[in-house]
């Protein structure tokens, strides 16, 4: 990493890139507030959707005010993709936002954050499962530094190479912020909250990743938002058998458009619509397999490894041909890398400077 990047990144995060992620965060704060009490005088519907569409607007716009990859690229995927999508439903009184006794901390809470509060005592968690899931995202957080610490030796390293660490770097990373998420949320509202991921590597089939084990904050919102909606109506016309195939292909539509955006936060550079290729790819391929498992049905089934090794080679193949591209141009790998650079030169300075 050059010096003169580094210099630049710390002198933008303290003189204004962390007043802007405050003062963001405090109106997202403020405009939720709005929106509780607003559910609770307006009907659903119509009137509710016209008092909430200007905090949809204003929640696109926000994530403009920030330039770094990590405080940029989080507070869009909170703000414009989790709350906006959460939002619209509770304007029709759907989805987490619209249970009866919630109160407003956790309505804030709900919306913006990528947590899902179990409604039931929270502390049903063994001690034995907290130790676990401690010293897995210990792990996690080990493997990530030992990440981090290999593009050090990049120049040294095959690109494709470099591109499966990169893969890896994704998934780490974002286990992780999305642990910090929930421990904050857990340590504030004194609930329990339901995992992000489930070790997607593991998955047998593109319908185990994408259904079961990958980002499940994002399957759960495109669900009441795309896949239910476009499902009922595509019964009425195509039967209930074939319902889930276009209501399938809509979710991955929405899933890459969104993508598209998030993209363009970080990048700021116009779109080139291979993110949403790559989810429409992955879209057609899901509906193939769905199909070919109604063909077959249980008389004939890859082995669950062979399935695996088939599945994640194919997200990863399809991810150098069609993710990574965009993301690499706009260099938000090289940006992210400075950016943990200055914040552990930071630290480090504190550290000495709190010593003596």
């Amino acid at each position: 990493m050059e010096t003169t990047a580094m210099v630049d990144v710390i002198r933008s995060w303290t003189s204004g890139e962390i007043n802007n992620f405050i003062k963001i965060w405090l109106s997202a704060g403020v405009s939720l507030s709005y929106c509780f009490f607003s559910g609770k005088i307006l009907r659903k519907g119509p009137p509710r959707l016209a008092a909430f569409l200007p905090v949809v607007f204003l929640f696109l716009l926000l994530p403009l005010h920030l330039r770094s990859v990590h405080l940029g690229g989080t507070t869009a995927f909170f703000l414009a993709w989790l709350a906006n999508f959460k939002l619209l439903i509770f304007a029709f009184d759907q989805g987490p936002l619209s249970h009866p006794s919630i109160s407003l901390p956790k309505f804030v809470a709900v919306a913006c954050l990528p947590i899902r509060l179990h409604h039931r005592n929270p502390n049903y968690k063994s001690e034995s499962r907290r130790e676990s899931s401690a010293f897995n995202y210990a792990v996690k957080a080990a493997l990530f530094a030992a990440i981090i610490k290999c593009y050090d030796y990049e120049d040294r390293i095959h690109p494709r190479i470099i591109l499966v660490i990169y893969s890896f770097h994704i998934y780490f990373c974002l286990e992780l912020i999305l642990a910090v998420a929930a421990a904050v949320a857990r340590a504030l509202l004194a609930a329990e909250l339901e995992p992000q991921f489930d070790e997607p590597y593991l998955s047998a089939s593109l319908q185990d990743f994408w259904g079961h084990r990958w980002n499940l904050t994002v399957t759960r919102m495109l669900r009441p938002t795309v896949y239910l909606p476009v499902r009922g109506l595509a019964a009425r016309l195509v039967g209930r058998r074939w319902a889930l195939l276009p209501a399938v292909m809509s979710t991955f539509v929405v899933s890459g458009l969104m993508h598209e955006l998030i993209f363009f936060y970080l990048g700021r550079v116009r779109p080139t619509w291979e993110i949403t290729c790559f989810f429409v790819l992955h879209g057609a391929c899901l509906v193939i397999e769905i199909v070919v498992k109604k063909a077959v049905g249980d008389t004939w089934r890859l082995p669950r490894i062979a399935g695996a090794i088939l599945t994640v080679g194919f997200v990863m193949a399809t991810g150098f041909w069609l993710f990574f591209p965009p993301l690499l141009r706009c260099k938000a790998d090289e940006r992210a890398m400075v950016e943990i650079a200055a914040v552990g030169a930071f630290v480090k300075d504190f550290v000495l400077a709190v010593q003596f």
